[in-house]
């Protein structure tokens, strides 16, 4: 049996979207978080110094949307084609779009500029994307691609707390059919179950 351990800060942040591939999976993982005073120490034996890693059978591989993508294709959720696999990874690469503009605006150091990020976020980034998001999901009988579950799906909603708390923005009110995709998925047994059991986090 395949052996999965996923490290990270205590924070769901970028390594959410793979424990909710791991939990669809049913898969057991060790689910290592650490403390931000603790990240020196750890930060020489990651690859590349960053963090998540994945350790799949003692090996390390970083990159979390790489990791979504490998756990996807072993979950069935990564396209039936290559033009389907396409639309996916096309909205995958969309949703992390906006998701690094919100986390810019987090880790800006001058107060100054944070505030004008923020409100260009607010009134321009969030409007152009979500609604954009939410007509392509209307159009898709309720999901991101064809009509069905795929990875951009989870991918979605497991950043979306994170999002809020940084941005202090609700992402999916007055966008129906976000929210709709965002109680099915959370509905989901193994998600559900995940959500339930997991740890309490900073963001």
């Amino acid at each position: 049996m395949t052996s999965y351990k996923l490290t990270y800060f205590n924070l769901t942040a970028r390594a959410e979207p793979i424990r909710f591939l791991l939990s669809y999976l049913n898969v057991d993982f060790e689910d290592v978080r650490f403390e931000f005073e603790e990240w020196p120490k750890i930060k020489s034996t990651m690859p590349f110094g960053k963090v998540p890693v994945l350790e799949i059978d003692g090996k390390l591989v970083n990159q979390s949307v790489a990791i979504c993508r490998y756990l996807a294709k072993k979950a069935g959720l990564a396209g039936g084609d290559e033009w389907e696999s396409l639309l996916i990874d096309v909205a995958v690469d969309n949703i992390y779009e906006i998701r690094q503009e919100i986390m810019n605006y987090y880790h800006e150091s001058n107060e100054e500029i944070k505030t004008k990020l923020r409100d260009s976020i607010v009134n321009n980034s969030i409007p152009f994307y979500f609604d954009k998001f939410e007509k392509i999901v209307s159009e898709n009988g309720g999901y991101f691609v064809n009509g069905k579950l795929s990875w951009p799906d989870l991918y979605f909603v497991s950043i979306l707390d994170h999002l809020k708390s940084v941005i202090d923005v609700d992402l999916v009110d007055g966008r129906p059919h976000l929210t709709a995709l965002k109680h099915k998925v959370l509905a989901i047994p193994q998600i559900k179950l995940w959500i339930t059991k997991r740890p309490k986090s900073l963001l």
